[in-house]
């Protein structure tokens, strides 16, 4: 089954510069593979169902192996049995509405 996800990583107790640790989990989506798409407060997915977890979970990994000694993330998970769609499928259709 395929999914669009979005998780918001936060790493806690490595101060207030958090591009290292976000750079890294971007590095894990695509070597898994994934369509990636960061923005401003998170990062969008999108892939197989246990291919998608589990980068989730190796991002968990390689933050703490970075030094982070506690991670907070919100995850969002979204699937359709309807019909395909893509990470930009839902934003497209916003955009050719608006003026």
């Amino acid at each position: 089954m395929r999914v669009v996800a979005e998780i918001s990583l936060i790493p806690v107790g490595v101060g207030v510069h958090l591009s290292e640790y976000i750079a890294e989990c971007h590095r894990v989506f695509q070597d898994a593979g994934l369509q990636v798409e960061l923005h401003a407060n998170g990062t969008n997915i999108e892939g197989e169902w246990d291919d998608v977890l589990q980068a989730m979970k190796r991002c968990h990994e390689r933050v703490h192996e970075l030094g982070a000694p506690r991670i907070v993330s919100n995850i969002k998970l979204g699937t359709r049995t309807d019909r395909e769609q893509g990470l930009g499928d839902t934003v497209q259709r916003v955009r050719q509405r608006l003026p």
